[in-house]
């Protein structure tokens, strides 16, 4: 039987038909999808982490006792990991262990773009590539076996178009869900200096032996065509270059660390000339460059951004290779018609219409302040209208960063705020806290706990009183946190308050002491947010002068000098009633009381 599937659910498939019984991971686009679709097999156990590190210690633990284990996060997940996973490659696994680092080319929805290839050249473990749903399924099997055969923690590296794009997959029945026999070894597990050692030995040799596997793994193959040109490559970009070279020899590599040598000389020494495709960085093409074979590679495509077929043909057409004809057409027909095309406009992404982050930004624009920011949907209040974040880094960096901007100008202390939220708190803004109050600092901290983890799509965290499989868990007690790491202020507010939301902002940025305000009220798209009557505009009081509009409420606009607010859209949270000094603007029904 075949299903049609996204590369995440072909993972999550392919993970409980072989045996996989515990999955661990952090929420991340494009990995998300993965947990919560192996949450919904029967007899398995599933669990979102506070943070990528923790993730993959419990799936460490989870392999070494015996069973089967998948860990999933995005690629800047895997830095945060990174920490445990060296280590993990030393002491080997039990049970077969699969990390999943999920790419994002071109920078979908991600800070930065990373090629996790290189994290298992560094760590020197296998690493795997799928170019569709089927190999993305039967990779998570085969990688078990390799994780097993050669104990080792096992790289699946995907990338956002490979999970988010759909293809049929063959279903088959679950493979027994058996615990490997768990013995008591020191001298494997426990990493102090002189066991690393000797580890490190082990590894050298395993490496060896990886690299005589693939040479003749099933995961790298040739298909001989026409000889005049070759191209290796891996992943996503075997199926462009399929499209845009029919006729060309492939050396397809899904088994892309370590790379098999002999194949590789094979299939150069078969074409004439040597094109490498491969997305991101030179992984592949640096290494047979060191084997001193002659290519062409990042010469002709960019180490940059998301390929597409269209990419790949427009950049073989002006080196004058060959490609297939319906893209010579495409391409002929783009430069004829881009000269009078009219551009489409921008569609930025903006905070939802009822969003509680919304007041809080706007409230920070007003006051002027310096705003270090976080990772999440509040991300967003660094777009126009709002405008109100100075920072970006990475997950948790805001509290650390604002700690810094004092320490570096004892002036911006009382000019600066840190936002993070709540998911993110946990995650690692908890230490960055803690180092304010150890160290002297005075930075004012806003949670803003809006009772999800919303960018990615809401899913359960510690703070939310609910598990990844539904369960009712205990709720973090975010005060709590912030009182036992030695913050004396901590104040909650309701950021749909403004007035009460700006003086509480006043008073702890003016306090020479650490300082937490807990920003609370849930997202606007779970089922516990308040929906309340659609604001109204009289159009008698309104003078157009659009204070309202400073407020990027996606439900207010400007329409032939008039301001229009969507019913269809509005969730009645009256923001704009308060930002208003005309009570021009009323909840429906009000306007005439």
């Amino acid at each position: 039987m075949k299903e049609l599937l996204s590369g995440n659910a072909a993972i999550a498939r392919g993970a409980y038909e072989a045996g996989i019984t515990v999955g661990v991971g952090y929420p991340g686009t494009p990995s998300t999808e993965i947990l919560e679709n192996f949450a919904t097999y029967p007899d398995i156990y599933a669990q979102w982490s506070p943070n990528e590190k923790v993730a993959l210690e419990v799936g460490a633990g989870a392999a070494i006792a015996g069973a089967r284990v998948i860990v999933t996060m995005k690629h800047v997940g895997v830095n945060v990991a990174a920490d445990p996973l060296f280590t993990l490659a030393y002491t080997g696994v039990n049970g077969g262990l699969i990390l999943v680092s999920a790419d994002d080319p071109g920078m979908h929805s991600s800070q930065n773009e990373q090629d996790n290839r290189y994290y298992a050249l560094m760590n020197k473990i296998p690493c795997l590539e799928p170019s569709d749903s089927q190999e993305a399924k039967d990779m998570v099997a085969l990688g078990l076996e390799i994780s097993e055969q050669f104990d080792t923690p096992v790289l699946l590296r995907v990338t956002t178009r490979v999970s988010h794009s759909q293809s049929f997959v063959e279903i088959k029945e679950p493979s027994p869900k058996e615990l490997r026999p768990y013995a008591k070894d020191p001298l494997k597990y426990v990493m102090v200096p002189a066991y690393g050692r000797m580890r490190r030995i082990f590894l050298e040799e395993r490496t060896a032996k990886l690299k005589e596997y693939g040479e003749n793994c099933s995961l790298n193959f040739i298909e001989w065509k026409d000889t005049n040109v070759g191209v290796i490559t891996s992943g996503i970009s075997y199926a462009y270059v399929q499209e845009v070279l029919p006729k060309a020899s492939i050396l397809k590599l899904g088994l892309t660390n370590p790379l098999p040598e002999n194949l590789i000389r094979q299939f150069a020494a078969g074409v004439d000339k040597l094109i490498v495709i491969e997305e991101l960085e030179p992984f592949l093409e640096a290494q047979i460059r060191a084997m001193g074979i002659q290519l062409i590679g990042k010469e002709l495509l960019p180490s940059y951004g998301e390929f597409s077929s269209a990419l790949i043909a427009k950049c073989l057409v002006q080196a004058g290779i060959q490609v297939a004809e319906e893209y010579q057409i495409k391409d002929q027909a783009i430069k004829e018609t881009s000269a009078t095309a009219e551009p489409l406009p921008g569609r930025p992404p903006v905070l939802c219409a009822g969003c509680p982050h919304r007041g809080v930004f706007y409230t920070l624009k007003k006051l002027k302040l310096v705003v270090s920011g976080d990772i999440g949907c509040y991300t967003l209040g660094s777009q126009n209208p709002l405008s109100a974040i100075d920072t970006c880094i990475c997950m948790g960096a805001s509290v650390g960063a604002a700690l810094g901007m004092e320490k570096a100008n004892p002036e911006m202390g009382r000019k600066t705020v840190a936002v993070i939220g709540d998911s993110t708190f946990l995650h690692s803004g908890i230490t960055g806290l803690m180092d304010v109050v150890y160290n002297g600092g005075t930075s004012t901290v806003l949670i803003l706990d809006n009772r999800t983890t919303a960018m990615t799509g809401h899913q359960e965290n510690p703070a939310t009183g609910s598990t990844l499989m539904g369960k009712p868990a205990p709720q973090v007690d975010l005060e709590a946190i912030a009182r036992a790491v030695g913050v004396k202020r901590v104040r909650t507010v309701d950021p749909m308050n403004l007035k009460e939301l700006g003086q509480a902002i006043k008073e702890e940025v003016a306090a020479l002491e650490p300082s937490v305000i807990i920003v609370r009220r849930p997202c606007a798209l779970l089922k516990s947010s308040i929906i309340d009557e659609p604001i109204e505009v009289n159009n008698d009081k309104c003078i157009n002068c659009g204070l309202c509009l400073n407020l990027g409420c996606p439900a207010i606009s400007r329409q032939e000098d008039k301001i229009i607010v969507s019913a269809i859209q509005c969730r009645g949270c009256g923001l704009c009633v308060q930002v208003c000094n005309k009570e021009a603007l009323k909840k429906r029904g009000e306007q005439n009381a």
